[in-house]
C-alpha cells in the first residue's frame, strides 16, 4: 500500500480503510505471540533457534545495549523514549536485508517470568522481539514454560 511521496497529504476519500489494516495487524500479532507461546510449551527455549542467524543477533544485541539484563522487567520508558527509540532504530536497520518483517509490530512480554498479558505485554518491533527473546532463550529463562506445560 502506498499514501503518495512522503509528506504529501492523505486523501481521505482515496485512503484504503486504516481500520479494517488495523484489524489484520491486530490478528496477525496476536497469531504471531500465540503460535510462539506454543512453540515454548513443545520445546525448551534454551533449545530453540528463531532465525538462521540468532548467534549473529545475541552478539549484535549484547553489543548495542551490554546494560540489557534478559531476567529483569523492559523498561518500557526507557525503550521507547528518543534515545531508546534512535538506538534500537540503528539496531534494527542492520537487518532490513536479513530478516523479513524486521519492522513489524509484534507483542513482548515485559518480563519472562510471566505469561502474556494485558499488563505483562508490551508493543514492539519483530528485531526486538527477536533480540530479546533470543537472549532469553540462551539464559533459559523461557524454559520454565515448557516445564510448566509437561507437569
Amino acid at each position: 500500500m502506498s499514501l503518495g511521496p512522503p509528506g504529501a497529504s492523505l486523501n481521505p476519500e482515496q485512503a484504503e480503510n486504516f481500520e479494517d489494516m488495523e484489524k489484520q495487524f491486530a490478528v496477525k500479532a496476536v497469531q504471531h505471540m500465540a503460535t510462539y507461546w506454543s512453540i515454548l510449551e513443545k520445546m525448551k527455549g534454551s533449545q530453540l533457534r528463531l532465525t538462521k542467524i540468532d548467534d549473529e543477533i545475541l552478539e549484535h544485541f549484547q553489543k548495542a545495549f551490554p546494560e540489557f539484563d534478559a531476567s529483569e522487567t523492559i523498561d518500557e520508558d526507557k525503550m521507547k523514549s528518543k534515545e531508546g527509540k534512535e538506538r534500537w532504530r540503528e539496531f534494527m536497520m542492520a537487518y532490513e536485508k536479513k530478516i523479513h518483517d524486521y519492522n513489524f509490530g509484534t507483542m513482548l512480554r515485559a518480563n519472562p517470568r510471566f505469561e502474556y498479558g494485558e499488563k505483562e505485554t508490551i508493543f514492539a518491533m519483530r528485531m526486538q522481539f527477536y533480540a530479546i527473546e533470543i537472549a532469553r532463550n540462551r539464559q533459559g529463562l523461557n524454559d520454565w514454560v515448557y516445564e510448566q506445560a509437561h507437569t
